[in-house]
């Protein structure tokens, strides 16, 4: 064989070669990019899932179980089954999350059991949208979305919050108010606004790391308990500069007893 049809015939091979890797390549392109859809999506949902701990747990519930009075349920079958209807959404599910995360809600769509009762009153939900004021960029609001999304295929059924039991304290807890009252903290969603370092980091509402120390001089001639009260009861009656009036719930002091406000106010105080 010349060298001539030699190099015809290993031409030839080569080509052939080629073209059966790149068929293979193309049959399993589709898994391919299937595969790498879903780890992309289980990345977005972890990040999510961190998201959505630090910025809406403290409002819906670590596991979106929704506290009563304040927010509703995301982890439950009507959610996934009935609220696109209820709201007269045509988009998807994840969309309408985005949108209602990015700009917020200002009248809830069920004021008979949340907060945003009325159109002058405060929010049903802040703004969480850079473009809108909030913290949070978009793709950040896109893994949140997905977090949720997620929870579908476990939703098992409505959650119906009627009433949170009031937290037991345990027993070195029960004679302490500042540890009952860190567990009103806990248990009442204030974490999802505001920031206690090394317990919270909310940031929608004022930082309360040393808000024991700062409160007696907010208002001249009234004490710290008595504003830390009052601010709690009546959230307008003192907007701390840099933040807006109605974003706290105006019926907080609906939501829990005269006992747990007064232990609420206590770790409050206690923080230096």
């Amino acid at each position: 064989m010349s060298r001539f049809n030699l190099e015809i015939t290993l031409g030839a091979v080569l080509v052939a070669v080629t073209s059966i890797v790149l068929i293979v390549y193309g049959l399993n392109e589709p898994a391919r990019m299937a595969r790498a859809e879903e780890e992309q999506r289980a990345q977005a949902i972890e990040v999510g899932a961190g998201l959505f701990e630090s910025n809406c747990s403290g409002c819906h519930g670590l596991k979106g179980e929704g506290i009563p009075g304040l927010c509703p349920p995301l982890n439950d079958a009507h959610f996934f089954t009935n609220r696109l209807e209820e709201v007269r959404w045509s988009g998807s599910l994840e969309d309408y999350i985005i949108s209602t995360v990015a700009g917020g809600r200002l009248v809830s769509t069920r004021p008979d059991r949340y907060a945003g009762n009325t159109p002058l009153g405060e929010p049903a939900m802040p703004p969480w949208s850079e473009e809108y004021g909030g913290p949070l960029r978009l793709d950040q609001i896109r893994d949140i979305a997905q977090f949720i999304v997620n929870w579908e295929s476990t939703a098992l059924g409505e959650v119906v919050i009627e009433e949170l039991p009031t937290p037991t304290p345990r027993p070195e807890e029960a004679e302490d108010p500042v540890a009952r009252g860190r567990i009103v903290y806990n248990e009442r969603g204030c974490g999802g606004c505001h920031t206690i370092e090394g317990l919270s980091a909310g940031i929608v509402g004022p930082n309360l790391s040393q808000v024991g120390a700062v409160a007696g001089t907010r208002v001249p001639d009234q004490s710290a308990e008595d504003y830390l009260r009052e601010s709690i009861l009546n959230p307008n009656a003192h907007v701390v500069e840099g933040f807006q009036p109605n974003i706290m719930p105006q019926n907080f002091g609906e939501l829990i007893s005269p006992e747990q406000l007064s232990d609420l106010v206590a770790f409050l105080l206690a923080q230096q």
